[in-house]
């Protein structure tokens, strides 16, 4: 039976010895046997949890780390925040489940969460609790719009993410994913993806050089085309697991524009995104547009309780009853504790701190773009990447890998994603403090800065691999 280190002081990352450490490598190697082949986070970041606090987390050895991943992101106000704890504590003696049901906390969730929207755009939409991933709700947001309109193709975008079920993933631009499952939902049709790396602007002040709307937008408008009418255009404001990459606005306006004019729903997929990660409630509100639906999960349940939904105009509530369910969309005491952490959002101007210490990160990082194995570091509020390439400046996701170990090793915990997972991605409590920032990005640079060309050494597997 293992026995668990005693707690340390929570200072600060403290990390002693080899990783894992000799509990961590027991539980990993158990887990190695008894689960399945497709988890993914203990492959990169072999270490085992015991406990969080904040910022921080702690393994079962008692090495303490920076925690920049907060369970993908769901967690937007650190571990264990008190008041959500305690939320969640009075909600358990009352209800815990309770299907689609009207119950009061529900009520106040889904009021908080209309409230949050910008202008009156929340008196024109309705909610919809789906089942508790966002996966499931980018899967309920495209069978909303093909009842609303009677249409069935579908407009998604290259570098897209939306989820690893059936429908998501025909959704999602990453091919490795789709190749060993066969038959994947038809009809979607991908197109370019315009942000301000990759199509950067060409003669005309703020156009496109490869003019991405102008491509859908004669695909749609031409007899010969070849796609008919879609029934919804999927959109990420700004591509999580693509590489942090944000869309252009000129692209994203002349987007909303086109979908307007052919009466084709417009679906941003906040599933990371939202809950204030970009430093407003939705990353839409920063390009001054209004979607037609909005998926909503991760950050919702406040301490990463699960529960999904989407916000869609009235107008396309067109649905039957049943007609997209699931038995655990009456979670309680995710109600409970997103609702606290709306108050504690607002109460504490978190949005303001979010888009503070994004600019803190900006600064911070700034030194790795003068270095050549450093494509690019970009960001919005506090969700960050620093884009690795090789000496001839192309993708290199060992390096990435390698960066991520060296973080690790120095008591920070990074993400990885984009193509080539070349990408070595940030994402922080929103109330993340000054100084925890300034820890955690001195780490990240020490880590990048040692795996130049004249230090990098491929990563080797430690005591523990994965599958063996």
């Amino acid at each position: 039976m293992t026995t668990f280190a005693q707690p340390r002081p929570w200072t600060g990352p403290h990390v002693a010895g080899e990783l894992p450490g000799p509990l961590s490598a027991e539980l990993l190697a158990r887990q190695d046997r008894r689960e399945s082949s497709a988890r993914t986070y203990p492959r990169h970041l072999p270490i085992a949890l015991a406990e969080g606090r904040g910022s921080f987390v702690k393994d079962v050895d008692g090495n303490v780390f920076i925690d920049f991943l907060m369970g993908a992101g769901v967690l937007s106000l650190g571990h264990n925040h008190p008041e959500l704890v305690a939320a969640v504590h009075r909600q358990l003696d009352l209800l815990t489940h309770g299907l689609d049901f009207p119950t009061p906390v529900k009520d106040e969730f889904t009021a908080a969460q209309l409230a949050m929207l910008p202008g009156d755009l929340g008196r024109r939409m309705k909610a919809h609790f789906c089942g508790p991933t966002g996966a499931n709700a980018v899967e309920a947001a495209i069978k909303l719009c093909k009842t609303a309109t009677g249409r069935g193709e579908v407009v998604s975008f290259r570098g897209g993410f939306h989820g690893s079920t059936h429908a998501a993933m025909a959704l999602s631009g990453l091919v490795a994913a789709k190749e060993p499952v066969r038959n994947t939902m038809p009809g979607v049709h991908f197109f370019p993806y315009c942000s301000p790396s990759r199509c950067p602007d060409g003669p005309v002040p703020g156009s496109c050089a490869w003019d991405c709307a102008g491509q859908l937008e004669r695909a749609l408008t031409d007899e010969l085309g070849g796609i008919a009418r879609p029934a919804a255009v999927l959109l990420e404001l700004v591509q999580g697991e693509g590489g942090v990459v944000p869309a252009r606005p000129e692209f994203v306006r002349r987007l909303r524009a086109l979908t307007r004019a052919l009466d084709v729903p417009l679906v941003v997929d906040e599933v990371q995104t939202g809950g204030g990660r970009t430093g407003t409630w939705f990353a839409f509100e920063q390009y001054g547009i209004e979607p037609d639906v909005v998926v909503a999960s991760k950050a919702l349940g406040g301490l990463g309780l699960p529960v999904a939904l989407i916000l869609y105009d009235a107008r396309l509530d067109t649905w039957a009853p049943g007609a997209h369910i699931g038995t655990f969309r009456g979670n309680q005491l995710a109600f409970a504790a997103g609702t606290e952490a709306v108050r504690v959002v607002r109460r504490d101007g978190v949005l303001e701190n979010v888009r503070r210490r994004g600019r803190q990160i900006d600064g911070l990082l700034a030194p790795l773009a003068g270095l050549p194995w450093v494509r690019e570091v970009r960001g919005r509020g506090l969700m960050w990447g620093v884009e690795l390439a090789d000496a001839g400046g192309r993708p290199a996701g060992e390096r990435a890998a390698e960066v991520q170990a060296r973080a690790l090793r120095g008591g920070l915990i990074v993400e990885r994603g984009g193509r080539d997972d070349r990408v070595v991605r940030l994402l922080p409590p929103l109330n993340v403090t000054a100084d925890v920032v300034e820890d955690a990005c001195a780490l990240l640079l020490r880590a990048v800065t040692e795996c130049g060309p004249d230090r990098f050494v491929p990563p080797v597997s430690g005591r523990y691999r994965p599958g063996t």
